[in-house]
């Protein structure tokens, strides 16, 4: 038996987001989904070095054997290129993409997968989650801390643990080899569908809609629907036998880019003036109205993504190097920061600090709130390097929080 892909990629800003830091391709042998993260200077350029290494791979050149091995080649060679940048690049600091990646060989699917993003798998009309969420909830979930249904709600649910990106640390991709069975619908969708949009309302709008282009612009609505908060991208991919096909017809080869890494990555969002659009532009203009005097403007754009913020501090940190060579601006600058918290190493040792993690010459802008009696070494091995470059939080009881989260970990790891 032959089989073919027949594809589609979509890609929202959505009704929150500025710009687009999402990039998607999909094309006759491979489907890709990465979400970039790290502000406007930096997710639009990880995701789209991403998918430009991984393009490559869409040909017809992979044998069985080593289509993983070519997929990781790819992920190692683009974590490279996003770390040589952020050295080159101090703009581009903390900059980083997940990937999901399906790349065809023959019958068989190699996948890669790391972040957050998902793949769904519409087999006999039952969907599944195929890839496991690298984020700090789903290990939780794992060591049953906490259940699946309270992850969704979770406060530090957008904390990843593995990333593509500006991060000294060994990546590991998940890795695997699937049967590609002629019937199966494949959904890789970024954390702006999964997040917004039901389990069951994407297994009933896989199976009702057949239509791939079809299927994914009401995927797309759906989310946008819900509101948006994050950019939305969906790419997905039915398996087909070639001798199934209508007669002359020949498989699709032509491929398609959407979000940061397509021409047209400036495209508004297809919600328009929706009724969420309309409340998730209030909603904006809400937090903006309520923004404290002296705060840096636009932090309102990713205020809900923890994994975002190591951007939004350097900028704070700029805002407060210019406002202290105006003199008094810099007490207002200041103070922002001290309305800042995370849970960081103070002498070998977890603990909450208020502020950010940087110093103006001599000038501290952090300091320890509480130290835990657990020591960073106590920590699984893959924890250790999140915490020591810090884990911001909204509040300082949501910092107690993340650090009794650690110390019960360390607890159950001992």
């Amino acid at each position: 038996m032959t089989i073919a892909l027949r594809y589609a990629a979509r890609s929202d800003v959505g009704l929150v987001r500025s710009n687009n830091q999402d990039s998607a391709y999909a094309g006759p042998h491979l489907l890709v989904v990465a979400d970039g993260m790290g502000g406007h200077a930096g997710g639009d350029v990880a995701s789209s070095v991403a998918v430009a290494h991984l393009a490559p791979l869409d040909d017809e050149a992979h044998g069985p054997d080593d289509a993983l091995d070519e997929l990781g080649r790819a992920i190692t060679t683009a974590h490279d290129e996003l770390l040589a940048r952020a050295e080159e690049n101090p703009e581009l600091a903390g900059l980083g993409t997940t990937v999901t990646a399906l790349l065809r060989s023959g019958n068989k699917l190699a996948m890669a997968h790391i972040g957050d993003s998902r793949a769904y798998l519409l087999r006999d009309g039952t969907l599944s989650q195929v890839t496991t969420d690298h984020s700090f909830v789903q290990h939780l979930v794992n060591t049953g801390k906490i259940t699946a249904e309270e992850a969704e709600h979770h406060p530090q649910r957008s904390v990843l643990l593995r990333v593509l990106g500006d991060f000294d640390m060994e990546i590991v991709p998940d890795m695997s080899v699937r049967e590609a069975r002629a019937g199966d619908r494949w959904l890789l969708c970024s954390d702006g569908l999964s997040g917004v949009v039901s389990g069951d309302t994407l297994a009933a709008t896989l199976r009702d809609v057949t239509d791939t282009d079809a299927c994914a612009d009401q995927l797309v609505q759906l989310a946008l629907r819900g509101g948006a908060p994050d950019n939305v991208t969906v790419v997905i991919g039915d398996v087909l036998e070639v001798d199934e096909l209508p007669d002359g017809a020949a498989p699709a080869t032509t491929s398609h880019v959407v979000g940061a890494a397509a021409l047209d990555r400036h495209r508004p969002t297809l919600g328009g003036d929706s009724p969420a659009a309309r409340a998730a532009q209030h909603s904006a203009q809400t937090r903006a109205a309520s923004r404290p005097e002296g705060e840096p403007p636009n932090r309102e754009v990713d205020d809900d993504e923890p994994r975002r913020r190591g951007r939004r501090w350097l900028v704070a940190l700029g805002v407060l190097v210019v406002l202290a060579a105006l003199g008094a601006g810099g007490v207002l600058g200041y103070r922002w920061t001290q309305e800042q918290y995370y849970v960081g190493v103070s002498e070998d040792r977890i603990a909450v600090f208020q502020g950010i993690p940087q110093t103006v010459g001599p000038l501290e802008l952090s300091s320890v709130v509480e130290t835990s009696g657990t020591r960073v070494d106590e920590l699984p091995e893959f924890m250790r390097e999140r915490v020591r470059r810090a884990l911001p939080a909204d509040s300082l009881a949501e910092a107690r929080e993340r650090l009794a989260d650690l110390e019960a970990e360390a607890a159950g790891s001992s």
